[in-house]
């Protein structure tokens, strides 16, 4: 994995959405063929904004909390946080084009 994405827990979570502006959160799962296909695209992500924007990834398989907490119901799927609050959702294997303009929005 990228040295610029994080594996987080339901324990670290909210501590890592309030401490950092704006995180992009991937809801993953190992088992999931189409969360494996995105998986270059989040690390091209990672790289590009390392610096600007925190990039996760939250195995659902292992963390059951969050993902109920914000209805995820189908992976692989994208949260966007800015000053600790969700603004935008972004579902299915996307191709790094429209996950940009979510993240540029947020940026100076």
């Amino acid at each position: 994995m990228d040295q610029n994405i994080i594996d987080i827990t339901d324990a670290q979570f909210d501590k890592v959405i309030s401490q950092h502006k704006l995180v992009l959160v991937d809801f993953w799962a190992p088992w999931c063929g189409p969360c494996l296909q995105l998986a270059p695209v989040i690390e091209q992500i990672a790289t590009i904004y390392n610096g600007k924007a925190l990039v996760v990834k939250l195995n659902i398989s292992e963390n059951s909390k969050t993902p109920s907490r914000y209805f995820i119901s189908t992976i692989p799927t994208m949260l966007l946080f800015y000053e600790g609050q969700q603004v935008d959702r972004l579902v299915g294997n996307l191709p790094i084009t429209q996950i940009q303009p979510s993240l540029d929005k947020y940026l100076p």
